[in-house]
């Protein structure tokens, strides 16, 4: 079974918890003044964006410390009810062994909506009279609903962390895992994750999938967090519904090219449909909507698109009969956008030269590239003075000369005979 390197890398210390350096230190400080007796603040609330080390930092404290964490999702506690049995009756009593009790409500925004039915009210009253200490984490403390909890709670802010010190982290997991990673592509992972270490580390395990070396290519094609996010819903509704109403709307309701998602379903279908009965039905269904992806290349006729969002989308979806979940499986980014934007400096660069072919010879810059451009390499490699003879000819500039040279000595000898 694969195991998300989330897990896999998880903190084990407070100092492998990156960032945050003052904001850990506020909630050490406050909650080693229990052993002092209850202190004024008897919750802290932690508080920032998702990804930011606020659960990790209340987990790894509470082992560092040997206390005992009683943990709950507040969303799974809404009411009062809920969170009188759970919080209010942890609040009281010691453990089992007298040891020091740590309570964790995570994610409070939760609690927070129209369905809380007194959750909010009835949090309070349990913060009031804790003789544990209590930590609250949301995205925003400072929700109106909140403003009756933060009476009674240190406010602790987190921050997200710099680039530098998510390259860091991101560094410390590629030399765990065997992988070279070049400075320059860690640092797009992580500004690509808008600062958000969890998904940077979940962006590292795809893009490194299979590799011992990252370099800046092999990254620069990624998406924003927000449209990778978009497909990655979009995916996991179509190969895990089984529901061909709801793969449909997924991508209906999704702002994703069809060309760019029908490339990740491609790429991702053999991996999470693995029964070999429900592959040959999927990729059956993706080979008619390729089919309809062509006939829309050669005749323009858009409206056959809504055959190729439903090939790939509800026949996929519904072929999944027989295979069995079997963990968790990271999606794969496609190679063959991956390959195309590794090449798209090459292709912009033909495709410049044939446009100056083609003003010379009269003909396609797309058939210049494909057959002219063989010939014109052998010679630029193996006769100086006749490349740059063409280099005149043709108007190239150095970047073209070293393309068609193949390497920069023999650029330099042809630019010399250009003088």
């Amino acid at each position: 079974m694969s195991t998300t390197w989330t897990q896999k890398h998880k903190p084990q210390t407070l100092n492998e918890i990156v960032g945050n350096k003052d904001a850990k230190q506020q909630f050490i400080t406050w909650l080693k003044s229990w052993s002092k007796g209850i202190p004024k603040k008897r919750a802290a609330f932690l508080h920032g964006s998702p990804g930011v080390g606020k659960t990790v930092t209340v987990e790894t404290l509470a082992k560092e410390l040997k206390m005992e964490l009683v943990e709950k999702n507040a969303s799974d506690y809404r009411t009062a009810d809920a969170i009188k049995r759970f919080a209010g009756l942890a609040s009281q009593y010691s453990t089992l062994f007298g040891g020091n009790r740590l309570i964790l409500l995570d994610e409070v925004d939760g609690i927070a909506g129209k369905e809380d039915r007194g959750g909010v009210r009835e949090l309070t009253e349990v913060l009031k009279t804790t003789r544990s200490p209590v930590v609250l984490t949301a995205n925003d403390a400072y929700n109106p609903r909140f403003s009756t909890i933060r009476k009674y709670c240190l406010i602790i802010p987190f921050k997200k962390p710099t680039v530098r010190e998510t390259v860091s982290h991101l560094k410390r997991i590629c030399i765990k895992e065997g992988i070279a990673a070049d400075e320059e592509a860690l640092k797009f992972i992580a500004e690509r994750s808008g600062r958000d270490v969890r998904s940077a580390v979940n962006d590292l395990q795809a893009l490194a999938q299979g590799k011992k070396r990252l370099v800046i290519e092999d990254v620069k094609w990624l998406a924003g967090r927000d449209r990778k996010e978009i497909i990655f819903d979009v995916m996991r509704t179509i190969l895990y519904s089984k529901d061909s109403w709801e793969a449909k709307k997924a991508v209906s309701n999704a702002d994703v090219d069809p060309d760019m998602l029908f490339n990740w379903i491609y790429e991702n279908t053999p991996y999470h449909i693995t029964d070999p009965h429900d592959l040959v039905k999927a990729m059956d269904y993706l080979a008619l909507a390729d089919i309809y992806r062509k006939r829309i290349r050669d005749t323009q006729y858009w409206s056959l698109l809504r055959y190729v969002v439903d090939f790939m989308s509800s026949g996929v979806a519904v072929s999944r009969q027989r295979t069995k979940s079997s963990g968790w499986i990271p999606f794969r980014f496609p190679e063959k956008i991956r390959l195309l934007s590794r090449t798209k400096g090459e292709r912009a660069l033909q495709f410049a030269i044939g446009m100056k072919v083609r003003r010379k010879c009269h003909m396609s810059a797309t058939r210049s590239a494909k057959e002219v451009l063989p010939y014109l390499k052998i010679i630029f490699e193996n006769n100086p003075e006749m490349a740059a003879g063409l280099s005149n000819w043709l108007d190239l500039d150095e970047d073209m000369i070293e393309y068609l040279a193949g390497n920069k000595k023999q650029t330099k000898t042809i630019v010399a005979k250009l003088a």
